[in-house]
C-alpha cells in the first residue's frame, strides 16, 4: 500500500464545504468550553491551581488518544467515528451542565479529550484528502481560518449567554449536535480509510501502515514542525498578559493582545495557504517559524509602541501558520490510513507541545523577567529551522 498521495478524482466541493461547516460548529463548542470551565470553577471558588489542573485533562485525552486514531478508523470505519464522536461531545456537554460538579468535570474534560481527537483527526484528513492538489495550500488556508474563527466565536457566544444556566452549555450541545448532523450528510461516500485486507497482505513490511512512531521515522521534520508550533502558539496565549503585565499595561490591553494574535490566526492563513502551493510546504514552514522567531525579538522593543498590534498578528499567523503549512505538506505526500496515522501523530505532538511549551516559558519568565517569553519562542522556532535545513541538506546528500 502506497503511502504517498496521488491525484484524486474531480473536486467535491459541496463535501468539503459541509466538512468544514461541520468542523466550524465543534471549534464554537471547544472554544466555549475553557473560558466557560475557567468561569463556573472561579465562581465556585476553587484554587487557580485546580482550575488548571482541570484545564489539563483535555490535553491529557488528546495524547492518549492519538494513537489509537488509526486502530478505531479500521475497525468503526471514519464515518461511524466521527459522527458518534460529535453525539458523544453533546451527551458530555449536557452532563457538564446536569452535574454541575467540580469532581465530575475532570472525568468529563477527559472524555473530551478522547472525544474530540478522532472527530478533529478525521476532519482535517478529510478535508486534506478532498483539496484538489494544485489548491491544497489555499482550501488547508480557509479551513483552519475558519476553525480559529469557531473558536473565537465561543468565548462571544458565552459573553452573550453568560455562564449561570443552561443557555451556555445549549451552545455547546448544539454545536457537537449540528457538527454531527453535517458530518452524517456529507460524509456518506467520502474516503473511508479503511484498509481492505487483500491490500494490506499485498503490501511489503516498509509500506505496512503502524501508528505514531511509524509516521515520525517517516516525517520527523514534521512533528518537529507541529511541536514547535504548539509550543508556541500556547506558550504566547498563556503567558503574553504576564509579558505585558511586565511592561505596566493595563488589564485591556493585555486582553487586545491576545487578540491581536488571534486575528493573525484568522487573517493570515489564506494568504500561506496561497504561499505554500507556490513555494511547497517545507519552505513555508521555515519561513514561517523565521519569521515567528524575528517577531518573538522585536517583543521587548515595540510593546510599549503602537507597532505592537501588526506585529502580533503577523506572529500569530505564522505561528499558527506553521502548523497549516505542515498540513499543506502531509496532504501532498500521505493517503489513506498513512494520512490518519499522520494527523494522529500531528495530534499528539500537539498536545505533547502545549504541555511542554507555557512551563518552560513561565519558569524561564520567573528566572529572567519579561523577556523569557520571546527567549522561548525565539528559541524554539530557531531551533526548528535549523532542524528543517539539516533534514533537507541529508535528502540533497542522498539524490
Amino acid at each position: 500500500m502506497s503511502v504517498v498521495a496521488e491525484d484524486a478524482g474531480p473536486p467535491r466541493w459541496a463535501a468539503l464545504a459541509g466538512v468544514t461547516a461541520a468542523l466550524s460548529m465543534f471549534g464554537v463548542a471547544q472554544g466555549l468550553s475553557y473560558p466557560l470551565f475557567t468561569l463556573l470553577m472561579q465562581q465556585q471558588g476553587l484554587s487557580p491551581a485546580t482550575i488548571g489542573l482541570s484545564a489539563a485533562m483535555m490535553p491529557l485525552g488528546l495524547i492518549l488518544s492519538a494513537s489509537f486514531v488509526p486502530k478505531a478508523v479500521q475497525v468503526l470505519g471514519a464515518r461511524a467515528l466521527a459522527v458518534g464522536c460529535a453525539l458523544l461531545g453533546s451527551v458530555c456537554f449536557f452532563a457538564i451542565g446536569f452535574l454541575q460538579d467540580w469532581v465530575a468535570w475532570f472525568v468529563i474534560r477527559f472524555l473530551l479529550g478522547l472525544i474530540i481527537n478522532p472527530l478533529y483527526i478525521l476532519g482535517e484528513v478529510w478535508a486534506l484528502a478532498l483539496a484538489p492538489p494544485a489548491r491544497r495550500g489555499r482550501v488547508m488556508g480557509v479551513f483552519n481560518a475558519l476553525m480559529g474563527a469557531g473558536y473565537a466565536a465561543g468565548p462571544l457566544a458565552l459573553a452573550m449567554t453568560g455562564i449561570n444556566g443552561w443557555p451556555p452549555f445549549l451552545v455547546g450541545v448544539g454545536g457537537f449536535a449540528a457538527c454531527a448532523a453535517v458530518l452524517f450528510i456529507v460524509s456518506a461516500g467520502l474516503p473511508g480509510f479503511e484498509a481492505p485486507k487483500s491490500q494490506a497482505a499485498e503490501s511489503d513490511d516498509k509500506d505496512r501502515v503502524g501508528g505514531v512512531i511509524w509516521f515520525a521515522s517517516l516525517a520527523p521534520a514534521l512533528l518537529v514542525a507541529v511541536t514547535v508550533s504548539s509550543a508556541t502558539q500556547q506558550s504566547a496565549y498563556s503567558m503574553l498578559p504576564v509579558f505585558g503585565a511586565g511592561y505596566g499595561l493595563t488589564a485591556a490591553a493585555l486582553a487586545a493582545l491576545i487578540t491581536a494574535l488571534s486575528a493573525g490566526n484568522i487573517l493570515l492563513q489564506i494568504p500561506l495557504g496561497l504561499a505554500a502551493e507556490r513555494f511547497g510546504g517545507r519552505a513555508m514552514v521555515v519561513a514561517c517559524a523565521l519569521t515567528t522567531a524575528i517577531c518573538a525579538l522585536l517583543l521587548p522593543s515595540l510593546i510599549l509602541t503602537p507597532f505592537i498590534w501588526p506585529l502580533l498578528t503577523v506572529m500569530g499567523g505564522v505561528g499558527y501558520g506553521i502548523y497549516t503549512m505542515a498540513l499543506v505538506e502531509l496532504g501532498g505526500r500521505f493517503k489513506g490510513l498513512a494520512l490518519v496515522a499522520g494527523n494522529a501523530a500531528f495530534a499528539l505532538m500537539w498536545g505533547l507541545g502545549g504541555m511542554i511549551g507555557p512551563p518552560v516559558a513561565g519558569s524561564l519568565m520567573q528566572a529572567v523577567g519579561p523577556v523569557g517569553l520571546p527567549l522561548v519562542i525565539a528559541g524554539l522556532t530557531g531551533a526548528l529551522v535549523g532542524f528543517a535545513l539539516y533534514r533537507a541538506a541529508r535528502r540533497s546528500a542522498k539524490g
